[in-house]
């Protein structure tokens, strides 16, 4: 059963034009083809960036990142509760005020502490900027260094220049030593986030990610069954100029560089546009849907792999409809979050200020939110304490100023934006990181 499945997927007429077997990938003549067994190195070579990465993170990342000023922030942990715990785990993070009066009766809490569980539950999940300075920091330099690479590899080839020359003498087109590397090095690092995926900083383009990973895996898996290396080099190039960008802005962006972060995501957004929805799809997927015919014969690997670069151009087409809103708010002075984040960047503010003992005969709450007798009233109306009477006349002659005494990022030199707005520009879009 298994030799008849195994036949039946390498079959041939699959994966090759009419008249070419696997066997005229043998290595003759003094070619070398790619062979599918090269790629199960990439497993192991996975686990070892990952073990690089761990390494890069804490030996380099985390002194650049305590050298820039950024530092670990501490969140205040939720009390241990089952009641609480598995209703987070299972169900939701975000309890409705039907589901919270409920989860009250269940644990013995009053509707306050319950809320404030779950914001405080919130903020254990929710990953600090070292985090992400040391995970954009690797992401970074393996960007650049893949980049330089497919630079030093292809600037010499007639391809880089003319896509008509990808299918000269193809399928007999010898594997170069610096196309193996190249391969495989991209593929064992894109296997390296596959697993560390469930770890990493998620969005809500999870899923997005997930099948971006997935397709650029079995995208460069099949090109380099059926040696299709000269148009994947020229992929994996043009995925790799965008990203530099896009990490490096991210960095500068946690270490508060605004005008650096600004000028960075600006010119990412202008490269993200150029080589995603212009060079990937009118000069390599035309490449791979109008040349080849010219050689041989439509068959079904043909089709697969054409349509595979079409669900990696609908992913461009998805995050470059971010990016263009990130743009538009960010021009207009009305950014106020990531488009792929969840919405509790402000949880944290508010937590920190909260206490104990907070007045709840004065105010109910919903969900986190003040409620009075006309509705939801905003929080800065709140006083946070028994402690500060008088706050709320001090803001009220105050604009601006918080119960801290520090200014707010609302009336700033930089405008309305301010380094929170910067950092949610930074990040817009998390690009599957190819």
């Amino acid at each position: 059963m298994f030799d008849m499945l195994y036949e039946w997927f390498w079959w041939d007429r699959i994966w090759l034009p009419v008249n070419l077997t696997w066997a005229d990938l043998e290595d003759r003549e003094g070619r070398v083809y790619a062979k599918a067994s090269h790629l199960y190195v990439t497993v192991p070579y996975a686990f070892a960036f990952l073990l690089i990465r761990y390494l890069f993170e804490s030996w380099i990342a985390t002194p650049l990142a305590v050298s820039a000023g950024i530092k670990q922030r501490v969140h205040l942990k939720a009390e241990t509760n089952p009641v609480l715990e598995l209703y987070y785990t299972a169900q939701c993070r975000n309890p409705a005020q039907a589901d919270i009066d409920g989860l009250s009766k269940k644990s013995s809490l009053s509707v306050r502490q319950v809320e404030r569980w779950f914001r405080r539950r919130r903020s254990q999940d929710r990953p600090g900027v070292l985090k992400k300075f040391r995970e954009a920091s690797w992401r970074f330099v393996f960007y650049l260094s893949a980049f330089i690479g497919g630079i030093v590899a292809l600037y010499d080839k007639e391809w880089f220049y003319d896509t008509r020359e990808v299918w000269t003498d193809f399928p007999k087109q010898s594997m170069l030593e610096s196309q193996y590397w190249y391969y495989i090095l991209e593929m064992s690092f894109y296997g390296s986030l596959l697993f560390s995926v469930a770890f990493d900083v998620k969005r809500k383009d999870f899923k997005e990610q997930i099948i971006h990973h997935l397709a650029t895996l079995v995208l460069l898996s099949f090109s380099w069954c059926v040696n299709y290396i000269r148009i994947g080099t020229l992929v994996m190039l043009v995925h790799d100029a965008s990203d530099v960008l896009l990490e490096s802005a991210k960095l500068f962006n946690y270490a508060k560089w605004e005008n650096t972060c600004k000028t960075l995501f600006v010119l990412f957004a202008i490269v993200f546009m150029v080589t995603r929805l212009i060079i990937f799809p009118f000069w390599l997927i035309h490449c791979t849907w109008v040349y080849p015919v010219h050689h041989y014969p439509a068959f079904f690997g043909y089709y697969f792999f054409n349509v595979m670069l079409v669900v990696l151009l609908c992913l461009h087409i998805f995050w470059a409809y971010l990016i263009l809103c990130m743009i538009r708010k960010f021009m207009f002075g009305t950014l106020t979050r990531d488009e792929r984040s969840d919405n509790e960047e402000e949880e944290e503010e508010t937590e920190s200020s909260l206490t104990e003992d907070e007045g709840e005969g004065q105010h109910k709450l919903g969900n986190g939110l003040a409620v009075d007798e006309n509705g939801l009233s905003p929080p800065e109306n709140i006083c946070r304490s028994k402690t500060c009477p008088g706050v709320s006349d001090y803001h009220r002659s105050h604009p601006g100023v918080n119960s801290h005494g520090q200014r707010s990022l609302d009336t700033s030199p930089i405008g309305p934006v301010g380094s929170a707005g910067l950092d949610q520009t930074a990040q817009s879009v998390e690009l599957w990181e190819a």
